[in-house]
């Protein structure tokens, strides 16, 4: 495993962008966001690969920015796509590739959060839309993880403080 960089994964709503950006603070690693990471690697947003090409054509596209975000330089934070697990030869690659941080939240946590979101793949009732795609992944986020952190009622600053905590203790 990589100890230059720390990779973030959770269902959307997990807090992987706002966590990232305060542990990328607090440790002054640099942080690189999936969507924008998405977007250079295919050369075009997440919303427009899943709009136009669908959810198998998505799953590409994230594996390439996990790809980006794996060689990029480091040391980095990154935010990964809640998808990534998904596939077996990207979960090994993640496992590798990072520290891997499980930000765990409830789905009713995550509907809260998205709720109001640009986010058209969550339809009209986001809470049922995210209770179909968590099914089976909670299992693969576990295998995965490295740490797993519950952000249910913790702060994203706090968040950043635990992992950067437990990343010091492990002597990443």
């Amino acid at each position: 495993m990589r100890s230059d960089r720390i990779l973030l994964v959770g269902m959307m709503g997990s807090g992987k962008t706002t966590v990232g950006r305060a542990l990328g603070d607090l440790l002054g690693w640099r942080y690189v966001d999936n969507d924008e990471m998405l977007e250079q690697a295919v050369g075009r947003s997440t919303r427009d690969v899943q709009e136009h090409d669908g959810e198998q054509a998505l799953r590409r596209a994230e594996s390439a920015a996990l790809t980006a975000a794996l060689d990029e330089g480091g040391p980095l934070v990154a935010s990964i796509a809640a998808g990534v697990v998904t596939d077996g030869l990207d979960r090994a690659r993640l496992r590798s590739g990072g520290f891997v941080v499980w930000l765990h939240a409830t789905l009713q946590t995550l509907a809260e959060r998205v709720e109001g979101t640009d986010r058209p793949w969550l339809g009209k009732d986001p809470a049922a839309a995210l209770s179909e795609l968590y099914a089976g992944r909670e299992y693969l986020y576990s295998v995965v993880a490295h740490l797993t952190v519950e952000v249910d009622s913790l702060p994203a600053d706090v968040v950043a403080v635990r992992i950067a905590t437990e990343v010091a203790r492990r002597g990443h």
